[in-house]
C-alpha cells in the first residue's frame, strides 16, 4: 500500500462548521445524507442533521458555525492527479493563440506582433495552444511566417499538446541549428520537402530554448522548462493555483517535477502560499538522484508531498509525435518516437519498482502502451507487488487485450477527456477510423478497469466538469460524437474518476477524495448537479465555492 508518510504541517485551528441544506454526493455507498460536520479541518460526522449536532456536542461546548447550502450541491474537492500547475501559470503571461482566438495562421502573426510591439527590446515573444488541424490552413505556421513577428529576438509558439511547436529563423540561428544539425535523441528539428527548416521542433528539441542555466532533461520527455526569475515562478503559481480553486481542485498531480518546479514549490509552500496539495512526480531523469536521497515511497505533508516518478513512453497524438511504426495517415514518413528503447525503458521502470516507487508513463499509441505494460509485468515478476498502483498517463489508443492486462497488473490509466473534446477529430484524421476509440473509457469500465480523469493542464482547462461532461457526451468542440456510444460513461463513473479514483491514483483514498468521516474536509460547492442535470448541461455547472480542510478558500 503507497501509505503516504506524513511530516504534518502546522496544526489546524478546532473550527467546528455544520453544513446543511445541500444535495451532498459522497462518492460512498448509502443514501445521500442531509448535512455534514466539520471539526478542526476534518470531517466530524455525516447524516442527519441531528445527529451531526450530536456530535458536535460532544466536540465542543460552543455550537458550530451553520453554512446553509439550500438549492446548492456538494461534493467531494476535484482531484486532477495529471496536470502542469507552473506551466498553466507561465502560459498565462504567453499569448493565447487558442481556437477561440485565432482560426487561422495570418491571426496568430497578428496577435503575437501585438504583443512584440508592446515588449521591451528583444524580450522573448511567446504563444501557445494552437493546434495545426483546427487552423484554416490545416497545417504548423513556419519560421518564415514567425519571422513576421520578429528577427531580433526568440519566437515561440507552443502547439496545445505542449510537446513542441514552431520557432523563428532568429531562435534557430541563435542556437546554431542548420538543416545539417542532427536531430537530437528524443527529439527533432523538421524539415520540408527540400531539406529546409521549416521551424517546427519537438520534444527534446525544445531543449534549445531553455537558456544556459535553464533545466534539461535529455530524451527524457518533452522540455517545457522554460526558465524565468524564481519571484516571477511564484507569481505563476500563484495564478495557476487560483484557476484550479475556480474549477473546484483541491488536489493536483503535478507529473513533470524538475529543480525547476521542486525550488518554486518549496517556497512558495515556505511562504504559506500553498492553498491545494500538490503531490509531486519527478521526471525520470531526477530518478538517480532520488534513489540516491534514500526516496523510496510517497512522503511529505498534507499540502505538499512526494508520490513518485513520471516517465514518457511515447509522445504525443496532437502533436504526431505518438509513436506508430506504420506511419501516420496524411504522412506515411512520421512515425512519432519512442522515447527510450524497450530495454532501456525496462530496466528504469525495474529500477523505480524495486526501490518502492510508483511510477506514472506517458504512453499513447498501442505500441507504446504495450512497452509499457512489458516494462511493468518484469518489475512485477522481480519483486510482486499487488498495491503498486502504476499508472499511464493519457493512455489513449490500448487494446482490448492491454486493458486486460492492466487489470491484471493493477495499472491505472489516467485520462484526460477534454483532449477529445478539443481536437479529437484531429486523431481520426492522423490515424485513421480507430481515432475514433480515442481514450475509451467504455472499455475500460467493461474491462474492470478503474477511470481516473485529469485535465493534464494546461494543455487544456483544469475544469473537472468540462472533462466530465466531455466524459458523458464525447461530443468534441465541434459538434462530434467521437466513436460509438459504448465507449461513453455514466456522470457517476465521471464524477468517481474526478474524485475518488483520483485520490486512489495519489494513495491519498483514505483522506481526500470522498466525503467520509475522519477524512479532510475538502469540498466543491457547485450550483448544479451533474448527476441530475441533461449530460450536454454539465460542463455549464458552475463552481460557486471551494473548500480545504473546512475553510472556503474560492468562493463567497
Amino acid at each position: 500500500m503507497r501509505t503516504l508518510h506524513h511530516l504534518e504541517s502546522n496544526p489546524l485551528d478546532a473550527t467546528t462548521t455544520l453544513i446543511t441544506g445541500a444535495t451532498i454526493h459522497t462518492m460512498e455507498p448509502g443514501p445521500a445524507p442531509e448535512a455534514v460536520l466539520v471539526h478542526a479541518g476534518r470531517i466530524a460526522a455525516v447524516g442527519s442533521v441531528a445527529a451531526c449536532r450530536d456530535t458536535a456536542a460532544r466536540l465542543t461546548p460552543t455550537a458550530p458555525d451553520v453554512v446553509d447550502l439550500t438549492g446548492r450541491v456538494l461534493v467531494p474537492g476535484f482531484i486532477d492527479p495529471h496536470a502542469h500547475p507552473l506551466m498553466l501559470g507561465q502560459m498565462m503571461t504567453w499569448v493565447d493563440c487558442g481556437p477561440d482566438q485565432a482560426a487561422d495562421i495570418g491571426a496568430i502573426v497578428a496577435l503575437l506582433s501585438e504583443a512584440a510591439a508592446k515588449a521591451p527590446a528583444r524580450r522573448p515573444v511567446r504563444g501557445y495552444g494552437y493546434e495545426q488541424r483546427n487552423l484554416a490552413e490545416q497545417r504548423h505556421p513556419t519560421r518564415g511566417e514567425l519571422d513576421q513577428v520578429a528577427t531580433d529576438r526568440e519566437v515561440y509558439l507552443m502547439n496545445a499538446s505542449g510537446h513542441g511547436g514552431v520557432v523563428n529563423s532568429y531562435t534557430l540561428q541563435a542556437n546554431g541549428i542548420t538543416k545539417t544539425t542532427p536531430n537530437p535523441a528524443g527529439g527533432e528539428f523538421f524539415k520540408d520537402d527540400d531539406g529546409e527548416l521549416t521551424g517546427e521542433l519537438s520534444d527534446a528539441a525544445c531543449n534549445i530554448l531553455t537558456g544556459i542555466s535553464g533545466v534539461k532533461i535529455g530524451h527524457h520527455g518533452p522540455n517545457f522548462h522554460l526558465e524565468d526569475e524564481p519571484a516571477e515562478h511564484l507569481r505563476q503559481l500563484d495564478a495557476a493555483q487560483d484557476a484550479f480553486l475556480a474549477g473546484g481542485v483541491t488536489a493536483i498531480g503535478d507529473c513533470q517535477v524538475t529543480k525547476r518546479e521542486f525550488d518554486t514549490y518549496l517556497r512558495f509552500a515556505d511562504a504559506g502560499s500553498l492553498k491545494t496539495r500538490v503531490n509531486m512526480y519527478l521526471l525520470s531523469h531526477l530518478l538517480d538522484s532520488a534513489l540516491d536521497m534514500g526516496l523510496n515511497g510517497a512522503f511529505g505533508n498534507a499540502m505538499l508531498s512526494f508520490a513518485g516518478i513520471k516517465f514518457y513512453a511515447d509522445g504525443t497524438l496532437g502533436g504526431w509525435t505518438a509513436y506508430f511504426p506504420e506511419g501516420y495517415i496524411d504522412d506515411p514518413c512520421r512515425t512519432g518516437q519512442l522515447y527510450h528503447e524497450p530495454r532501456e525503458y525496462s530496466a528504469l521502470i525495474r529500477k523505480a519498482h524495486a526501490a518502492g516507487l510508483q511510477t506514472a508513463t506517458h504512453a499513447q499509441s498501442p505500441t507504446a502502451i504495450g512497452m509499457v505494460l512489458d516494462a511493468l509485468d518484469a518489475a512485477q515478476q522481480d519483486r510482486p507487488d499487488a498495491d503498486a498502483r502504476h499508472r499511464i498517463e493519457h493512455c489513449g489508443l490500448p487494446s482490448v487485450e492491454q486493458i486486460g492486462r492492466m487489470k491484471q497488473l493493477g495499472v491505472y490509466p489516467v485520462n484526460q477527456t477534454q483532449h477529445y473534446y478539443n481536437w479529437g477529430e484531429g486523431v481520426k484524421d492522423a490515424i485513421g477510423t480507430e481515432g475514433e476509440r480515442f481514450n475509451p473509457l467504455g472499455e475500460f469500465v467493461d474491462g474492470g478497469v478503474p477511470i481516473t480523469l485529469s485535465s493534464d493542464a494546461p494543455v487544456a482547462d483544469p475544469r473537472p466538469l468540462e472533462a466530465i461532461g466531455a466524459a458523458v457526451t464525447r461530443i468534441t468542440r465541434n459538434g462530434h460524437r467521437l466513436g460509438p456510444d459504448s465507449l461513453r460513461i455514466t456522470a457517476a463513473e465521471a464524477l468517481a474518476g474526478h474524485t475518488i479514483n483520483g485520490a486512489r491514483v495519489l494513495g491519498r483514498e483514505t483522506e481526500l477524495g470522498s466525503i467520509a468521516v475522519g477524512k479532510r474536509a475538502d469540498f466543491a460547492v457547485l450550483d448544479g448537479d451533474p448527476l441530475a442535470v441533461d449530460p450536454s448541461a454539465i460542463s455549464s455547472i458552475k463552481v460557486l465555492q471551494t473548500w480545504v480542510d473546512g475553510q472556503m478558500v474560492y468562493g463567497d
